[in-house]
C-alpha cells in the first residue's frame, strides 16, 4: 500500500490529497461536472425570475466562489429578518445539499424555490422562511402541475412562447442600447471634427 501525505491533516483533507495523488498517478479519473442550465431544468420559473434569483445568490455569495456556505447563509437569513441557529442553518443546507459538500450551489439555491413552490418544504423549515422572505415570490408562478390535462397542455404551449418572447425582448433591448451607443459616438465624432478644423 502506498502512503499518502497525512502529517497533520484531518480525515477530509487526507481523503482529498489521496484522491489528488491518485489522479496525478493515473489511478483515478477526475470527476466531470455536468453542465447545469437553470432555464431547462427549472422550467416553472421565467427567465426574469431566474435572473433575479441569480442576482440574489451573487449578492450573498460574499466569497465569490459560486457557493453560499454556512456563514453566508447565516448573514442572508439575518438580513432577511429571520436569524437561525447554527444547527438550524446546517439543517437548511442538508435539506437541499445534493452533493453533500455542506454549502449551497446555485442549482441547490434554485431547488429551495422549486421545493417551496411545489409545497415540498415543511412549515417550520428555515428554507420555507427563506423562500417567503426573499423578493422572489414563487407562489405567483407556481409549479407546472396543472389540475387537469387541458390546463397543463395550454400552460406548456404558452411557456414555450413566453420563453421565446423573453429572449426576443432581451435581444431588442441589447439592439436598442447598441443603437444609442452608435448615435452617441457619431455625435461625438461630429463635435470632435468641429473642434479639430
Amino acid at each position: 500500500e502506498r502512503s499518502c501525505l497525512t502529517a497533520s491533516a484531518g480525515a477530509e483533507l487526507s481523503a482529498k490529497l489521496c484522491r489528488r495523488q491518485d489522479i496525478n498517478e493515473g489511478a483515478a479519473q477526475p470527476r466531470r461536472a455536468a453542465v447545469f442550465n437553470p432555464y431547462t431544468e427549472f422550467k416553472e420559473f421565467s427567465r426574469r425570475q431566474i435572473k433575479d434569483m441569480e442576482r440574489m445568490f451573487r449578492l450573498y455569495d460574499s466569497g465569490r466562489d459560486g457557493y453560499i456556505d454556512l456563514m453566508e447563509l447565516k448573514l442572508m437569513m439575518e438580513k432577511l429578518g429571520a436569524p437561525q441557529t447554527h444547527l438550524g442553518l446546517k439543517n437548511m443546507i442538508k435539506e437541499v445539499d445534493e452533493d453533500f459538500d455542506g454549502k449551497l450551489s446555485f442549482r441547490e439555491f434554485l431547488l429551495i424555490f422549486h421545493k417551496a413552490a411545489a409545497g415540498e418544504l415543511e412549515e417550520d423549515s428555515g428554507l420555507l422562511t427563506l423562500a417567503k422572505l426573499s423578493e422572489i415570490d414563487v407562489s405567483i408562478e407556481g409549479v407546472k402541475g396543472a389540475k387537469n390535462f387541458f390546463e397543463a397542455k395550454a400552460q406548456a404551449l404558452s411557456s414555450a412562447s413566453k420563453f421565446e418572447a423573453e429572449i426576443r425582448a432581451e435581444q431588442d433591448e441589447r439592439k436598442r442600447e447598441e443603437e444609442e451607443r452608435k448615435h452617441r459616438r457619431a455625435a461625438f465624432r461630429e463635435l470632435k471634427s468641429a473642434f479639430t478644423q
